[in-house]
């Protein structure tokens, strides 16, 4: 047994899982405050990340400086999605918006291609060394990046939700909307608030993968791998969200080991997610976090 692999594999499943967790608490944040399951949420990596890279080639700007632009491009992008396309949608049955997310999921996607291109594009070098050396393992450099941004946007969550202004409204809202707005909480202010959020840390996520594997529509595809992850956790739990993208992204890892030792399957790095996800619903349907509905007939 390949122990050095392994702990390669495990240590980078973890950090991944890290990040997974970050886009997986944007699900979640969209889902407690207006009862939706976002679908486009993979295709807010890949305009992110797109938009990113076009400041770095096209004008040319340090990565600093482009990667602050494409987070402020990002939060107006969010709050006018919401406004002009979402809030429209209140009051209409849940399905309906639903299918809105997914349309907005296709849009985006030939949107991207359109204006990019399908091939992959690799970032601009943004650190001087690729890898660093870490217990004897090479780590690549974006790898810790994305661990120290994933730490810092947990701990901001957390501040967020139980100390912020902001962060108490949006708990109420998702608690109960009626209640919240005879509060005097303005309820659309919150839902365009939550948006721009998850936009803003999609990009984040979407930056950071963009620069280890390039940009591409397969970007998308990061929505899909992360939403066993939002179910895992529980869709209404944050701290859900974090533990659920940490197994997932163990989990994966630990196939893409298995696969090349002993089953030689040869895509179960892509499958392990879900076949796990279906066992898990099997015996918790609500999730390992998530909150029970109980209604009475």
């Amino acid at each position: 047994m390949n122990w050095d692999l392994l702990s390669q594999l495990l240590l980078n499943g973890l950090i991944i899982g890290c990040l997974y967790g970050v886009v997986a608490m944007c699900f979640v944040l969209i889902y407690k405050s207006t009862q939706i399951v976002n679908f486009a949420q993979g295709e807010f990596l890949l305009i992110g990340a797109w938009v990113c890279w076009w400041f770095l080639t096209t004008w040319e700007l340090p990565f600093v400086i482009g990667f602050l632009f494409t987070l402020a491009f990002m939060t107006v992008f969010g709050i006018i999605l919401q406004t002009v396309v979402l809030r429209p949608m209140i009051g209409e049955p849940i399905i309906s918006v639903i299918m809105v997310t997914i349309g907005l999921s296709l849009f985006f996607q030939a949107g991207m291609k359109w204006m990019f291109g399908v091939d992959v594009q690799p970032f601009p070098q943004v650190f001087e060394q690729e890898n660093v050396e870490i217990f004897g393992m090479m780590i690549q450099t974006a790898y810790i990046m994305s661990l120290v941004i994933s730490l810092f946007i947990m701990v901001g969550f957390a501040w967020f939700f139980k100390s912020s202004k902001h962060g108490l409204a949006m708990r109420a809202t998702a608690f109960d909307q009626q209640v919240a707005q005879s509060l005097g909480i303005s309820v659309k202010h919150v839902f365009a608030m939550a948006w721009a959020i998850s936009a803003v840390v999609s990009a984040v996520a979407g930056v950071v993968i963009g620069i280890v594997n390039g940009v591409s529509d397969t970007l998308a595809f990061i929505g899909i791998k992360v939403f066993p992850a939002v179910i895992l956790g529980g869709l209404d739990s944050i701290i859900g969200a974090i533990v659920g993208g940490i197994i997932i992204g163990l989990l994966e890892n630990f196939a893409e080991y298995a696969d090349g030792q002993w089953f030689q399957v040869g895509n179960l790095y892509t499958i392990a997610p879900f076949y796990v996800l279906v066992i898990i619903l099997m015996i918790k349907p609500y999730g390992l976090f998530g909150t029970k509905d109980i209604e009475r007939v």
